[in-house]
């Protein structure tokens, strides 16, 4: 949900509201109570709300695909892998 900014041309009160973008504007100040209140142009803000959000998601690091990848690599056997690299050369006949 966005968070709006609006502020009353009759006593100058300032203030935050949390609303849906469907809702209309607020007309009354919670302050004087006069219906002068005009939304203010400012850099936009929202609240993630509900399950599944995580502060972690949006952080750097690895995405969720490669972080699959390493942790599938990781559970790879020692032994099923190779220790070193052959030193056997094949002579042309």
């Amino acid at each position: 949900m966005p968070i709006y900014e609006y502020q009353c041309a009759a006593c100058g009160h300032a203030f935050e509201a949390i609303q849906k973008m469907s809702d209309a504007p607020l007309q009354e100040c919670p302050s004087c109570t006069k219906p002068q209140l005009q939304k203010l142009i400012s850099a936009a803000g929202f609240r993630l709300k509900g399950g599944g959000w995580y502060e972690t998601d949006f952080k750097g690091g690895a995405k969720k695909g490669e972080q699959k990848e390493e942790k599938k690599e990781a559970a790879v056997p020692a032994a099923s892998t190779p220790s070193a690299p052959s030193t056997k050369t094949s002579t042309p006949e």
